[in-house]
């Protein structure tokens, strides 16, 4: 059964974290705890710089929470604020991106978007996003009128468009599974099933109790240096580990999104984004690597992760999806998979830019905890990968996080 962008299999690789710590060391250069695509990425940096690297996941998988349960979308970085992480490591890692898709052959397309004002009074909103994407260094933003719009896509509803022509989808699955052989060619070791329960980082050497969640048995991993890349879960590893001060740790919230798929073949060509909403870029239209039409997410808070959807979800997205393809036919929307977003703000607060905290943050050397990385994460995953081992290895510190950072899905 989907479980979002792709099938979630059990890892049939799977050892028992006892037997990898048997037939090996105990101390290692770095543990990541997180195998999300971003978890994986830093793994992958790391392991290239010759770290001996340990990468634990709670699940039987990589990436079974936010990073399968997506759109799939390369973003080109239009909406991020200046100056921030997410324009900045955007901008940076759509490059790198698509350079290491080309390189290790992971599937992607590059097609290209439209984010579309549906009535006069979004054109002010349209042209203001021109503005910030230029200023976030984007050299390839377009503006077409309706007719021009038409010309590219004969069944859309619009006055006018920005067209975002380094805008891509990629098989998020490939993309992972990429980065896990990366870093295991390079040494290192993911072990699934392992749960951090409890640790202490204040020290030289940190020491992390790791239970196995298949076996119930815990063991215990010593390293020089601890990532914390749990998405989803990073405020509760965080708040496990003795030494880290507690107001360093910002609250967790969670965003749930729905997907709703169609019968049949969509008319369009590109992806159709809407204008964006407080909370995410409303239901928007995007294409997977065959052709197929996939519509969300939608924006619901909830209080703990779990993942559910209903037919009634295709009863709200009709007419939010009519508004700029009326010709959508009754009947013709299933409801498909929902996905979390980790945020550091909950309803109602101005959105909150990634945030990458180091030593100047917290006060703990070889320490790094990363919180509310939603989209465009997956975009950014190299260059956050990268950031983290310059802040690892080279005493580099991330950037300092900026207001209204917020993402857009």
């Amino acid at each position: 059964m989907a479980t979002g962008a792709y099938v979630n299999k059990p890892d049939r690789r799977i050892r028992h974290l006892h037997d990898i710590l048997t037939c090996g060391p105990r101390t290692f250069d770095t543990v990541v705890v997180g195998a999300g695509v971003v978890g994986l990425a830093i793994c992958r940096a790391l392991a290239l710089e010759g770290q001996h690297v340990i990468l634990l996941e709670a699940e039987k998988a990589v990436g079974t929470h936010t990073s399968s349960r997506n759109s799939e979308v390369i973003h080109s970085g239009i909406y991020y604020t200046p100056g921030s992480l997410k324009a900045k490591l955007c901008i940076d890692g759509r490059q790198r991106l698509y350079e290491y898709c080309d390189s290790h052959h992971v599937p992607y397309n590059k097609l290209g978007k439209l984010l579309v004002a549906v009535h006069d009074d979004q054109i002010a909103k349209l042209k203001g996003f021109l503005e910030n994407g230029k200023k976030n260094g984007m050299t390839d933003l377009e503006w077409l009128d309706g007719p021009a719009v038409r010309e590219l896509e004969p069944d859309l509803h619009c006055v006018a468009a920005l067209r975002s022509p380094s805008t891509g989808v990629i098989s998020s699955q490939k993309l992972m599974e990429s980065y896990r052989k990366d870093a295991e060619q390079h040494g290192a070791v993911v072990a699934f099933n392992c749960e951090v329960v409890s640790g202490q980082v204040s020290g030289r050497v940190k020491t992390l109790q790791v239970k196995d969640r298949e076996t119930g048995q815990t063991s215990t991993i010593h390293a020089h240096t601890v990532v914390n890349a749990a998405g989803l879960y990073a405020q509760s590893v965080a708040c496990s580990l003795q030494g880290l001060p507690q107001q360093t740790i910002p609250e967790a919230f969670l965003a749930r999104g729905h997907y709703c798929t169609m019968e049949g073949m969509p008319p369009f060509k590109r992806l159709i984004y809407p204008m964006p909403e407080t909370w995410g870029l409303g239901v928007h239209l995007t294409l997977d690597l065959e052709g197929r039409a996939r519509f969300g997410p939608d924006v619901e808070w909830i209080d703990k992760v779990e993942y559910k959807t209903s037919p009634e979800i295709c009863d709200k997205f009709y007419p939010v999806i009519r508004q700029y393809w009326p010709g959508l036919p009754d009947g013709s929307l299933k409801p498909s998979y929902s996905g979390i977003r980790p945020k550091v703000v909950g309803p109602g607060k101005p959105g909150k830019d990634f945030v990458i905290q180091g030593p100047k943050d917290h006060g703990i050397k070889g320490l790094v905890n990363l919180y509310g990385i939603e989209s465009p994460g997956l975009t950014s995953s190299l260059s956050i990968g990268e950031l983290v081992m310059q802040m690892l290895l080279h005493n580099k510190e991330a950037p300092g996080s900026v207001s209204g950072g917020e993402q857009r899905d």
